[in-house]
């Protein structure tokens, strides 16, 4: 998608943090394992209710206060492997040393100092994504820098602390978390607004991605990073988007919010143009009754209400476009959903959805609504339809002013919608459980670069595009083990990369095969006598049977090391059955019946070998 903004007059300023798992033994601050479970797997349930708690300043949070104000239940998932502290009901031990040490690496990756002393701080989060209802959090170092074409980007500060417990599902009562992500390592890398364009914004994420993964020590997969934007423009707010899942949207990100507060920017003046003004919310019930909208009709049935509100000045604004496909109602609407109910009706899309003509007008007068104001509306339960229209008007009111400071969840179609006001500093105060850590910078060296690993791999006679494969894919270590033991380059490099990918579409659970499976398998290539087209048949049989030995999975697989005499056994076979194409095509043939005797002998010869048998056969035949 072509840009059409012109970043540099609009004043963009965007900032990033990008969120890493790492792929340590432990969790952060207990010994549990970091592997994820299903939740079928579950051994126990339990639940909690989360409040906020004051900052030693006895402050407290907006966005925590605005969170608290849903009451919702919050169950866990808890495993075998789930420990005491993960239930919160034991003190955390100690920050992890693996987690630190691969921390300080990237820290390195990145040129940034490390901090004296590592102090452990609570952040408060009350969405129920911690059993605790905070996050623990350390700052390990500060002031680094990258370099994109656009210019460098500065790394303000890196973070180690402990990921969320991972949403399971929505209920009616409340949110069902799993804890077998709870507690795993994480770093936060946050960049400075040095930020311009939205291809900046993904070549930053792009390179600090590279960096992370050159570690070898960052988990893999969906969900294990996450980039979350910070965007503004002149005269516009800071907010920040949360949860962008792959690189490739956030450039649709940055760009849509652009727009959007672009957009909103041009509605604040036409709001302040027309006086506009946001009303006390008003029961409007009366105006409904026998109505034939479905959803009004329910409510009112079950022994709700409708809330009206009437904004005055908005009439035609309310519908007006911020992203694709969502508009200020839209806004509106999240609001109202924050707060339990289904969404809103308002009158720029009236009569519409069982809503009819008279009561439209019906409404209008209930409001005193001119015919340059809007009404907005919420049906539902009483408690619920009186907090719900409360957000839209406050919404509504920040239209007036601008463009509101929050946080917004991503979506997947690169537009965002609203979660919760933008935190600030009373969310953050001292862990009073885990003691500080002096930082130990000696035997932390800075990895290999993956930019000079594919270069390397080039070196070793592979073509780019293969080494750039090997060395950003998950099995660069076995690649690296096979090599050190003699085993061919490109042979290494196929059977990592292509064979597994050639192996998956045959639906082959190429998911259970680690690094000793791959060890296992190049060792009976070259001690074994293993021919190299045996190699996808064992591995075949291991991702079946993890627990097989090589060697028995060779056997299984009916290759493994032939002796000259039976492949030339093979071949005379194949020749005596095409004997007559022979006597015409000479060596002719040999590209037809090749195949035919790499295929009667399964794998058990090397290419070259039963090359060398055919030539010779296919000679006698022919002299």
């Amino acid at each position: 998608m072509a840009d059409t903004y012109d970043y540099e007059e609009l004043g963009l300023v965007a900032g990033l943090e990008i969120h890493q798992q790492l792929d340590t033994e432990n969790k952060l601050f207990c010994a549990c394992p970091t592997e994820r479970r299903d939740p079928g797997d579950a051994a126990r349930e339990f639940e909690r209710y989360l409040h906020p708690t004051r900052s030693e300043l006895g402050e407290l949070d907006d966005a925590a206060i605005e969170e608290s104000r849903v009451d919702r239940r919050f169950s866990y998932l808890a495993y075998d492997s789930t420990c005491l502290v993960e239930s919160d009901e034991e003190p955390p031990g100690e920050m992890d040393g693996e987690a630190i040490t691969v921390a300080l690496e990237i820290a390195s990756l990145l040129s940034m100092r490390p901090v004296d002393t590592a102090q452990v701080m609570r952040k408060l989060v009350v969405d129920g994504s911690n059993t605790s209802g905070f996050q623990r959090s350390s700052l390990l170092a500060t002031g680094g820098a990258i370099d994109t074409e656009e210019g460098a980007v500065g790394i303000e500060d890196l973070l180690l602390e402990e990921e969320s417990a991972a949403r399971i599902e929505e209920t009616e009562a409340g949110t069902r978390y799993g804890l077998d992500r709870l507690g795993i390592p994480l770093v936060e890398i946050g960049t400075a607004p040095d930020i311009s364009s939205p291809a900046q914004a993904r070549e930053a994420a792009e390179t600090i991605g590279m960096l992370l993964r050159s570690t070898r020590s960052v988990k893999r997969g969906l969900g294990t990073i996450r980039q979350d934007v910070n965007v503004s423009i002149a005269e516009g707010a800071r907010v920040e988007i949360k949860g962008v899942q792959a690189l490739e949207d956030i450039e649709d990100i940055v760009r849509n919010e652009v727009g959007r507060q672009a957009t909103l920017l041009d509605i604040r003046a036409e709001l302040e143009e027309r006086e506009a003004s946001v009303d006390e919310p008003v029961d409007a019930s009366e105006v409904f009754k026998g109505t034939d909208s479905g959803v009004i009709g329910d409510a009112l049935e079950a022994g709700g209400q409708v809330m009206a509100v009437r904004l005055a000045g908005f009439d035609g604004i309310v519908s007006r476009e911020l992203q694709p496909d969502r508009r200020l109602g839209t806004e509106l609407s999240d609001h109202a959903k924050r707060h339990g109910a289904g969404g809103v009706f308002h009158t720029d899309e009236l009569p519409a959805y069982g809503v009819i003509e008279s009561e439209v007008e019906e409404l209008r007068e209930a409001v005193d609504a001119g015919e340059a104001d809007a009404v907005a509306l919420v049906a539902d339960g009483p408690e619920t339809a009186g907090t719900a229209i409360e957000a839209v008007a406050g919404r509504a009111e920040r239209a007036i002013a601008g463009v509101p400071e929050e946080t917004r969840g991503a979506n997947a179609e690169g537009t965002t919608r609203y979660l919760r006001p933008l935190p600030g500093a009373a969310r953050m105060y001292p862990e009073t459980d885990v003691p500080p850590i002096s930082l130990d910078l000696e035997g932390v060296e800075a990895p290999e670069v993956l930019t000079e690993t594919v270069d390397r791999f080039e070196d070793l006679g592979l073509d780019r595009g293969l080494a750039e494969q090997v060395a950003y894919g998950r099995r660069v270590e076995a690649f690296e083990q096979a090599i050190e033991t003699g085993i061919d380059p490109a042979l290494a490099a196929r059977t990592v990369e292509s064979t597994t990918t050639e192996l998956r579409r045959d639906g082959v659970p190429v998911e259970n095969l680690d690094d000793s499976h791959f060890a296992a398998t190049f060792d009976l290539v070259a001690n074994e006598g293993l021919p190299k087209e045996g190699v996808p048949e064992v591995l075949r049989a291991l991702a079946n049977e993890p627990d097989l030995a090589a060697s028995e999975a060779a056997e299984r697989a009916g290759v493994g090391a032939t002796d000259e005499s039976e492949v030339e056994a093979a071949v005379a076979a194949v020749v005596e059955r095409n004997a007559d194409q022979v006597r015409a095509e000479g060596m002719g043939a040999f590209s037809g019946l090749m195949g035919e005797a790499m295929g009667e002998l399964r794998g058990k010869a090397d290419g070259e070998v039963v090359s060398d048998a055919l030539r010779k056969e296919i000679g006698k035949r022919t002299e």
